[in-house]
This record gives structure tokens, sequence and C-alpha cells, in this order.
């Protein structure tokens, strides 16, 4: 069986140019939850040195997004219960400050750039294409964490936001209909409360919006994928 087939690095011997190209391959399904990733194997994919991919399988390492076992070896991350419970708690706590920040904070630039992805989520919605919406989804968040000015805040979230988006993959891999009937009408909301909204309806707003996320991705996952206790 060939190993997935994954874009070569512009530049060589760069761990983070390596980190780059796996994590893209990860998002556009080539390795899905719970595959192996072997050194020899990437290098010669993405025509780089085993060092390089073994830094940049430490980046991803450090992002939560693949985990190293001495009886497994590398392996993308699995979606255990325990392991979507985690991160969407967590996503859902820092979603409510940063929101809550935002509001306080977002000048008409960073107002106008909320309204202007919840725009290209609702153009793409036509296409069909999950992947692209999934990232016009996670523009978004970024664009409420640079709208709320806080580097400890913002480090926080992308601590975890590599997991959010293979999770959030993962859920609209299992059906994209309660995704896309949502994910513009959600979005919109949380515009129009950082813009001019009461901080607590916000807050619970922010926290629901991921919570929702989390009981459809469970719910998805025990109907059609067998989950693993975690």
């Amino acid at each position: 069986m060939s190993s997935p087939q994954v874009r070569k690095a512009v530049r060589r011997g760069l761990a983070h140019e390596a980190a780059d190209k796996v994590r893209d391959a990860i998002f556009a399904g080539e390795f899905p939850p719970g595959s192996p990733l072997k050194e020899v194997d990437l290098a010669a994919s993405l025509d780089v040195s085993r060092g390089s991919v073994r830094e940049g399988l430490a980046i991803l390492a450090q992002e939560g997004l693949i985990r190293s076992e001495w009886h497994r070896g590398t392996t993308v991350i699995e979606l255990t219960p325990a392991d979507i419970d985690e991160v969407y708690s967590v996503r859902a706590a820092l979603d409510s400050l940063a929101a809550r920040t935002a509001q306080t904070r977002a000048d008409p630039a960073a107002l106008a750039e909320l309204d202007r992805c919840v725009d290209a989520m609702a153009a793409e919605l036509a296409s069909g294409n999950g992947p692209r919406l999934l990232a016009l989804d996670i523009a978004f968040h970024d664009a409420i964490y640079a709208a709320a000015g806080n580097g400890r805040l913002t480090a926080a979230w992308e601590a975890i936001r590599s997991q959010v988006h293979l999770f959030q993959l993962s859920r609209i891999t299992l059906g994209t209909e309660h995704y896309r009937a949502r994910v513009v009408g959600e979005h919109r909301e949380l515009a129009a409360l950082i813009r001019d909204g009461d901080p607590e309806v916000l807050s619970q707003v922010a926290e629901e919006h991921v919570h929702s996320a989390r009981r459809t991705l469970l719910e998805k996952l025990t109907v059609q994928v067998p989950l693993t206790s975690g």
C-alpha cells in the first residue's frame, strides 16, 4: 500500500516548512485520526531530511495534533470522548473570554474583518466545499482573538487551534447538514454581539456555539464510528 502523497516542501531542511506540509496533509484527510506518521516516508514525500521531519513532527506534537508513544510510534491524534470534551471545554472558556475582550477593544477595522469573514462563509455555502467553509470559520475566530489584543490569550488559542481544526473537520466529514445550516447564522450573531451586545449574552452565545459543535461531533461519532474509551 503506497503512502499518502503530500506536497513537497518548497525549502529544504526547515522544520516549520515540514510541519506546515504535514499539517496541511492531515487537514486534507491524507492522514485521518489514528494514522501512523513515519519519518522515512515523510522525508521522501516532502523531499527533506529525516532530521527536519523529526523537528517538524515535534512542532505538531506541541500543537497537540500528533502523539508519539514508544509502542505505537507517531500517530495523528484519535477522537475519543475524553479528548473531545477536553478540547471543546477549553475552547468554550477561551472563546468566551476572547469575545468579551474583543467587545471592549475591537476597532472598526477589526469589526469589519469579522463581517467580511461571515460574508465569505455565506458566499461559500453554495459551493459545498466543507473544508473551505471550515477554513473561513477558523479565520473568523482568529479575527476575534486578534481583535481582543491579548497575546497570552492568543497563545492559548493557538495551542489548541490545530486540534479544533481537526475535530471540526471530522465533524463535517461525518455530515455537513447541521454545520452548514448553522455556520453563517451563528457567526453573524457573534459578530453582532461583539459590535453592540450585552456582555453576558455574548459570553453565553460564544460558549453555546462551541458546546453545540461538541455535542454534534459526539453524536455523529457515536452513530457512525464506534468511539474508543479515553
